[in-house]
């Protein structure tokens, strides 16, 4: 069987076994016109009045009441998100121009990257990102930086013990403009919404309940349920404290198409945009001996391809084998940060189960980025670490002390494998490895290939 290769054309295509089942999620219809698509939303919001009128009130009051112009931050994802902030689909341009119709100069609008705890965007990065005409208005872009408490504003504390840390341009803007991309979370039961802010803006010592053992571990904090989901809860709680006074989220296919423009109030809007997501990503399947499944353009680290694996476990079989692909370009660290590499070196040293109990105890000392690690303790308590297969030709063996699994990279050995066809290569390797292992033949295993990675949520039949 040969399927496309989710890396691009840059790559040959992969070939699986003839009797691979296939899982992806269902085509949604794409957006007829995003241009008027996208200005329509902002004109006819959910539950709330249009952008203009907004803004005008905002510039109004400020005036009247301070005599100066009012402020505006547009908060944007990082480029962990395929959000569409330029070019035909982009979301930008729109905002800006109902901004600029309303008098707002290039000098108060800001544009404000929600990081969260990730690193900084390198300028290259932003360009790559951020539409060049806007761009070339001059409008300030600046990175969010959640260990710069001076840069932070306290806003108290959630009813759960969250101390709510935000990042003061945008608490003491007087427009305050959400975007971002909403597709299934594993642990906010998805993503979009009030995480621009939670944990988009927040400070680290915000992370600490938010992200903290007891949520990441409670049964409703998992990909596509929003009911009871303590995460969610928590974020919709800072996201209400600091204020969105306007949403405006996308959906988008596995093409990274415009499937669905959602703008207005920063709940409804939201909600109406994961019922939309979950009509296409939960979808039904059998249970798999061997899951092969691929980072998706958020896996551009290690850290990220959690979510992958994550998603693959409403199909994977106990004691099964999971083989990941990803193409892991971060240019700050192929892996993630010193925190995630420290704590995921612990896991594999530990074990899963010890490492649950042990940031579990009152003893541990809670590390930022430790919630990732946890997601992957997920998987290790359905799998051994030896049954995972991981590959990036990115990582090379250097990057491999202390991570779970197997490197995909030491099973090509010696074998002369063009660049372009080193993933299928891998793909073959790996299921001759689990062959050899298991005593048995491929053929008489149940393989699942997850065609859209992250994107979509299987579930067993």
């Amino acid at each position: 069987m040969q399927v496309a290769n989710p890396f691009g054309e840059g790559y040959a295509p992969l070939i699986l076994p003839d009797h691979t089942h296939v899982v992806g999620m269902r085509e949604p219809p794409v957006v007829d016109s995003p241009k008027r698509a996208i200005r329509e939303a902002l004109e006819r919001p959910i539950d709330s009045g249009p952008l203009s009128v907004l803004a005008r009130r905002k510039m109004a009051e400020s005036q009247e009441t301070s005599g100066r112009r009012a402020t505006a931050v547009i908060v944007v994802s990082d480029n962990t998100r395929p959000v569409p902030y330029r070019g035909e689909q982009g979301i930008l341009l729109p905002i800006l121009a109902v901004l600029s119709a309303e008098g707002y100069a290039v000098s108060d609008i800001t544009i404000l990257i929600a990081t969260g705890t990730h690193r900084a965007m390198s300028e290259s990065e932003i360009a790559k990102m951020i539409d060049p005409e806007v761009l070339a208005m001059g409008i300030e872009v600046v990175n969010h930086d959640c260990t710069d408490d001076a840069s932070l504003s306290y806003l108290g504390k959630t009813r759960k013990g969250t101390e709510i840390h935000i990042n003061s341009r945008y608490v003491h803007a007087d427009l305050k403009i959400a975007t971002g991309l909403v597709e299934s979370h594993f642990m906010a039961g998805a993503s979009g919404g009030r995480k621009a802010i939670c944990p988009g803006l927040i400070g680290e010592k915000s992370t600490y309940v938010f992200h903290g053992a007891p949520f990441m571990a409670h049964e409703n904090s998992r990909d596509l349920n929003l009911d009871g989901n303590l995460v969610h809860e928590e974020a919709v709680e800072v996201a209400t404290v600091a204020g969105i006074d306007f949403l405006v989220n996308v959906t988008l296919n596995h093409a990274f198409a415009l499937t669905g423009i959602f703008a207005g109030d920063f709940r409804t809007a939201h909600q109406a945009a994961v019922a939309h997501i979950t009509e296409s990503v939960a979808v039904q399947a059998p249970v798999a001996d061997i899951v092969i499944t691929h980072g998706g353009f958020v896996g551009m680290n290690h850290y990220q391809c959690a979510k992958c694996a994550v998603a693959s476990l409403g199909i994977l079989k106990e004691g099964g084998y999971l083989i990941i692909i990803a193409d892991t370009t971060d240019e700050g660290n192929v892996v993630g940060s010193i925190n995630y590499r420290t704590t995921l070196a612990l896991m594999r040293l530990f074990g899963a189960e010890a490492f649950l109990r042990l940031i579990s105890s009152d003893a541990w000392t809670f590390i930022p980025e430790q919630w990732q690690v946890q997601m992957w303790a997920k998987v290790f308590q359905k799998i051994p670490m030896d049954h995972l297969i991981f590959y990036s030709p990115q990582m090379d063996e250097i990057w491999w002390p202390g991570l779970p699994g197997v490197n995909g990279s030491t099973l090509l050995g010696t074998l002369p494998v063009e660049k372009t066809e080193l993933f299928g290569a891998v793909i073959e390797q790996s299921l001759e490895y689990i062959e050899s292992r298991e005593k048995r033949d491929v053929q008489d295993m149940q393989v699942t290939w997850i065609s859209d990675g992250p994107y979509v949520i299987p579930m067993s039949q």
